[in-house]
């Protein structure tokens, strides 16, 4: 017997959807569409609606206004169990008394499937997670990330319309966790499955995702590809929030064509202006775009090296400037700048001027 893992994957559409508990609103008239076999992260702070919003795709939690569509079907009022989702905890929710075969086929055996027909499609799904030969194992005999594929096999074999991750890395130590989330991605894309990834880790969201939803107090505050929010953020939240950003105060000289020319602590720059006018503006600047050099009498900007820390592959350094202190990942690691060095400082690359700047 075999099983088409993936084929039945649906879309997810949020139209206006708001969930309040008593006078306390978690999610805020949210709007948004996943299409059937893609990987969207839900990413932002605690307390910011997103595991509240995961928890209303799976029907654990009922909308308090808006509509919610699987595929063609509004389900917005459909309990868990008459949804066709499966959801992956971050605590994995395995019972400890059970074999690992037990775990995976248990879906089956409590619907009434015979036991062989079951743990026939449970061992297709151990083998697809990378786990043949490990059935007779309890899980307190598998690593954490062992125990992780064990969790996302159970919920694979039940072949759902969606599959729903909340914060499925956190129990894991960070060299565990990049190799789990590759296996994620891995099963997501050869399988084609539609898959809906709860994340407060920014890293996690950028590698795993074809596109990200960010949150902030109940609402979203931006969504898109992992490259739209790194290089082009929509405000100073989604800048700060995802990955590291130096946040300075420039002025925009002037703007023709879409091109605004900025002037960063003396160093012109031109980026796209995002609807700016001329005047004082926010930019986000990325450390890996702060370029170091050697300092002359022509250097529009002279910094001087507060900080600086070997991380094996890379340097990283806090540079004052007038400008403002600039964070800085230098990949040349030799020869490493001294603190106190002067260093002259340009800019390359990941540069976004903030729309509606404060």
């Amino acid at each position: 017997m075999t099983m088409s893992f993936g084929s039945r994957a649906a879309s997810v559409t949020f139209e206006g959807v708001t969930k309040a508990f008593g006078e306390v609103v978690a999610v805020r008239d949210v709007s948004f569409e996943i299409a059937a076999g893609s990987l969207v992260t839900l990413l932002g702070p605690s307390g910011c609606g997103k595991t509240t919003t995961l928890r209303m795709v799976a029907g654990l939690e009922m909308a308090t206004g808006g509509r919610i569509l699987i595929g063609d079907e509004d389900v917005t009022m459909l309990p868990a169990t008459d949804r066709d989702v499966c959801m992956v905890f971050q605590s994995y929710a395995l019972f400890p008394h059970m074999t690992v075969l037990e775990n995976v086929s248990y879906g089956f055996v409590v619907t009434g499937m015979a036991k062989a027909e079951a743990w026939e499609r449970a061992e297709q799904g151990l083998t697809l997670v990378g786990l043949t030969g490990y059935g007779d194992r309890l899980p307190s005999e598998l690593s954490g990330g062992q125990q992780q594929r064990v969790a996302v096999a159970r919920a694979l074999v039940l072949e759902p319309q969606v599959l729903l991750f909340d914060e499925p890395l956190s129990n894991l130590d960070a060299k565990l966790r990049r190799r789990v989330r590759e296996e994620i991605r891995e099963i997501q894309q050869s399988l084609g499955l539609t898959v809906v990834y709860v994340t407060h880790d920014q890293e996690e969201a950028l590698a795993v995702s074809d596109r990200i939803i960010v949150m902030r107090n109940a609402e979203i505050a931006q969504e898109g590809t992992p490259r739209d929010l790194y290089e082009r953020p929509a405000d100073l939240f989604v800048a700060d929030f995802i990955g590291d950003a130096n946040l300075l105060d420039v002025d925009i000289l002037r703007v023709a064509d879409g091109v605004a020319v900025v002037l960063i602590g003396g160093v012109e720059a031109e980026l796209p202006s995002r609807g700016l006018s001329p005047g004082p503006a926010k930019i986000a600047i990325r450390p890996e775009s702060v370029l170091l050099g050697e300092p002359s009498p022509n250097s529009p900007l002279v910094g001087t090296i507060e900080k600086a820390a070997y991380l094996g592959n890379h340097l990283e350094y806090q540079v004052s400037t007038p400008a403002g202190d600039l964070f800085v990942i230098d990949p040349q690691v030799e020869p490493a700048r001294s603190v106190g060095a002067s260093v002259a400082v340009g800019f390359g690359g990941k540069l976004a001027l903030i729309p509606h700047a404060d």
